[in-house]
């Protein structure tokens, strides 16, 4: 079999994820998530070649084809320049057109940066709401929220998750994100509390919901070839997997349908592919740590079994026994997660940089110990676009 050269990460920055950043505007937000990561690799910018630039839904920040501002905010002035849009799973889809440029030579060192601003762009779930189709779905009324708590719905009737199980996940996800920096979301919590926050869509509550963050994220990738070159230290990307979901949500409902709407297939699908090109043949031996897109709480639970490290149906049973906390056997979001901060354009890409930092033991208080491999995942659309990455020491 012919060898894949490998691509590696050498830099990460991300910045503090809060509820609004009055002192930076969009571009210098994206600007400091970048001096970090290029600061993190010691390279300057005449290094870098290309830039992907992780921009979700541009109505968000209210300026249309906004990838057009960060041109020189990134350092991509007379450079290779890819704007990537694929929802909240922008962030990975990102990385993984930067992974695609070094494996086909086209260039060595490419700079993946994204930045938004949620919190401050008003109503995001009316501009969200505009994602479905405006004569079949729309008016229901579908939202980020209303979807998912459908699936909720569904989950509950398989398998026989209560509200409590989905409270487990966020008290779980704040007691990790009060040992993050950056999380936007530090404060612990408990059941009961969350049980007793504001029904939003049942059986999502205030607490089961991800918060509208300010943030971002830059990572710097390079060729094997480049990093031997240089004496670089770095962590390897060694799996990456993409699948897609139908359209509408009806086409997720009911027995007589292949996907439904209460698991998560596609993404199942997309962590294969990416395990397949890792060589990882049990996820829950394997993986050390996973940061897995989920923004709300029941959304966790299928998305650990997605990643396979749990039985379907058997992910809220094995949380209370600790499996997925830090210090448990697999590790689930010890940044917190999406739970606790969502820039929704770098999302995707903190996943995959959390689990970098995780492998590259540079985590900090939320640091799982011993981790040498971990996978990282994306969401997008409406439950429509997966995505996954595996990172090793």
């Amino acid at each position: 079999m012919r060898k894949i050269p490998r691509v590696g990460i050498i830099g990460i920055g991300q910045s503090a994820h809060q509820a609004r950043r009055d002192d930076a505007n969009y571009t210098e937000l994206v600007r400091e998530a970048v001096s970090l990561a290029m600061a993190d690799a010691k390279r300057e910018f005449d290094e870098i070649e290309a830039v992907v630039y992780s921009l979700a839904p541009d109505a968000l920040l209210g300026i249309v084809n906004a990838e057009r501002q960060g041109v020189a905010a990134v350092g991509a002035r007379n450079k290779r320049f890819m704007r990537i849009n694929t929802g909240g799973s922008t962030g990975v889809s990102a990385l993984a057109a930067a992974h695609s440029h070094i494996l086909a030579g086209a260039c060595e060192t490419v700079l993946v940066a994204g930045a938004d601003k949620v919190g401050e762009c008003g109503d995001s779930q009316t501009i969200l709401n505009k994602i479905w189709d405006p004569t079949y779905e729309r008016s229901l009324p579908l939202g980020t929220i209303t979807m998912l708590a459908m699936s909720a719905v569904r989950y509950m009737h398989k398998y026989g998750m209560t509200e409590e199980d989905m409270a487990r996940i966020v008290v779980k996800n704040r007691e990790h994100a009060s040992l993050n920096p950056n999380a936007h979301l530090r404060q612990r919590t408990t059941i009961e509390e969350v049980m007793a926050s504001r029904m939003i869509s049942w059986p999502i509550k205030l607490f089961d919901a991800c918060p509208q963050s300010s943030g971002g994220c830059a990572m710097v990738l390079a060729s094997e070839d480049y990093i031997k070159r240089n004496q670089l230290d770095a962590v390897w990307i060694t799996g990456v997997g993409h699948s897609s979901e139908s359209y509408f949500i009806g086409d997720r409902m009911g027995n007589h349908y292949a996907a439904d709407h209460g698991d998560a297939q596609a993404l199942g699908e997309a962590c294969h592919r990416a395990y397949q090109m890792a060589g990882i043949t049990d996820p829950v031996k394997q993986i050390d740590a996973a940061e897995l897109y989920a923004p709300f709480s029941n959304t966790e639970y299928h998305a650990i079994e997605a990643a396979g490290l749990a039985p379907l149906g058997k992910s809220p049973a094995m949380l209370r026994e600790g499996f997925f906390k830090i210090g448990g056997q697999n590790p689930v979001n010890p940044s917190g997660g999406t739970l606790c901060a969502n820039p929704i354009a770098a999302t995707a890409m903190i996943r995959v940089a959390e689990a970098a930092l995780q492998v590259w033991g540079r985590a900090g208080g939320h640091q799982v110990q011993g981790a040498k491999r971990a996978i990282g995942t994306g969401n997008g659309g409406d439950h429509q676009f997966f995505g996954a990455m595996v990172v090793e020491a």
